[in-house]
């Protein structure tokens, strides 16, 4: 079942605390799944989840710091960006310096928004100073909620948190169905749209050698073994010194919600320009948010003089420089030649299928048993972690849960141990696999707390 996120972005002229915000928003709740790949700073794009009035909320977290433009282009600038947050965004924080007063900009940024018809919330940041000026120097900006917030110092983030779910949209879920849903994700240019078009039989997206001509999702249902599989063409992701002025600020938006969105990743990557950071960022944040993921070399037509050794000779290379996604398989394509293309859908579906397995428990204990019993996880001098049996509770991905005591001893790296022997057991190859750590005097205390009426908590290892 797909879900969509609903989304906040984060506006107003520069200087306001725009990005201490958003840092505080994200970083204090520690749930910052995914960002903007490639920023030469963290304050672009994250999700915030908490809980509110006893229920997960979850959103993803927009911010247009970057957008610092000279005076004379303000207005051009503003405009553009109220445009694209209108388009792109549930909500719209508009923020501003509460030690200052309301000016010509403000009231063009507050002006816009009001005019864009999305729920709109106005921060006063900066309240803890003592130059912050009174709520009613703000109210003449025609916006409703106004709440008081120190980034700095954490005052008024739960408020403000408090006010944006209760005006943002649920999370919406699609009904279940058997459709694959496959995203095309790579940096600009890499040949994303020229696949899209090879792989849907037809001319669906606009092909050109201008980097983000591909603007939006671009989505189109085909059947392939009597499966529909339903292909998302996405624009290209840049690095943030790349960017143009907001627009591709929510492309980068899109893009990753249609990653969230997505069953399976096809990551391009132009054959004459391969292992760039950015490209590694972007598998990172497919395989964070629990995706499939294929590493797709494209336009292997363009290598002249190539021959039966020089797949072989780079394929080491860039497996190399994707080797916290060893599972992820690779392959050499030609939208032109059509090389491989067919591939690309056999490898789609036989990774949805292995995402969506399911063991027994007790084969999955008699595997633990056989771990522990070759290499115990190692700990303290007198708490050593001990595993004492494990369940699968999810799939796509396959999500795995180990019960037992003295379990935040257990290191990352014995982690890295148990799935590999799961992988060597089981084909998961093309699929993350995820595990979680629940400590049984932890369980218990918390049944305790519950029969007493208090709330659990919640200290589970997940990695």
């Amino acid at each position: 079942m797909a879900s969509k996120l609903p989304t906040v972005a984060i506006i107003g002229r520069a200087n306001a605390g725009k990005s201490s915000l958003f840092n505080r928003l994200v970083k204090s709740q520690q749930a910052v799944v995914a960002r903007e790949a490639g920023t030469t700073r963290d304050n672009v794009l994250g999700k915030v989840s908490y809980k509110n009035n006893g229920r997960d909320a979850q959103f993803w977290l927009v911010d247009t710091a970057g957008l610092k433009n000279p005076e004379d282009e303000f207005e051009a600038s503003i405009q553009e960006q109220i445009e694209e947050a209108a388009d792109a965004a549930d909500v719209i924080l508009v923020v501003v310096d509460s030690t200052q007063h309301v000016g010509d900009e403000e009231r063009s940024v507050a002006k816009k928004a009001l005019k864009s018809k999305k729920p709109v919330l106005l921060v006063a940041n900066k309240a803890d100073l003592r130059a912050s000026l009174p709520d009613d120097e703000f109210k003449r900006l025609g916006i409703k909620d106004i709440i008081r917030t120190s980034a700095e110092h954490n005052s008024g983030i739960s408020e403000l948190l408090d006010a944006v779910a209760a005006i943002i949209p649920p999370v919406s879920e699609k009904d279940a169905d058997d459709i694959l849903r496959i995203a095309l994700i790579g940096r600009p240019n890499v040949g994303k749209s020229n696949l899209f078009n090879r792989l849907a039989g037809k001319q669906q997206a606009v092909v050109a050698n201008i980097a983000g001509t591909t603007r939006d999702v671009n989505r189109v249902q085909v059947r392939y073994n009597q499966r529909t599989l339903e292909l998302l063409d996405t624009a290209g992701v840049r690095r943030q010194g790349k960017q143009e002025v907001g627009i591709e600020k929510f492309s980068v938006l899109r893009t990753l919600a249609a990653i969230e969105e997505s069953d399976i990743c096809f990551l391009l990557m132009d054959v004459n320009e391969l292992n760039t950071a950015l490209d590694q960022r972007l598998a990172g944040i497919i395989a964070e948010a629990g995706k499939g993921l294929v590493i797709v070399v494209s336009k292997w037509d363009s290598v002249e003089g190539k021959d039966a050794y020089t797949r072989d000779a780079l394929a080491p290379k860039i497996s190399y420089n994707f080797k916290f996604t060893p599972w992820a398989p690779l392959i050499f394509t030609s939208s032109v030649t059509g090389q491989n293309v067919t591939k690309l859908f056999d490898l789609a579906t036989d990774i949805d299928a292995r995402r969506k397995q399911e063991t027994k428990t007790r084969v999955l204990n008699d595997l633990l048993q056989k771990a522990t019993a070759k290499h115990p996880p190692a700990g303290l001098k007198n708490s050593h972690p001990k595993l004492r049996y494990m369940v699968q509770t999810d799939t796509a991905p396959p999500w795995f849960v180990i019960y037992g005591s003295n379990l935040k001893f257990v290191h990352w790296s014995y982690k890295r141990y148990l799935e590999k022997l799961l992988r060597e057991t089981y084909d998961y190859s093309g699929t993350p696999v995820k595990f979680s750590f629940r400590d049984e005097k932890q369980i218990k205390e918390n049944r305790q707390r519950m029969a007493e009426g208090k709330e659990p908590i919640n200290k589970s290892k997940a990695v």
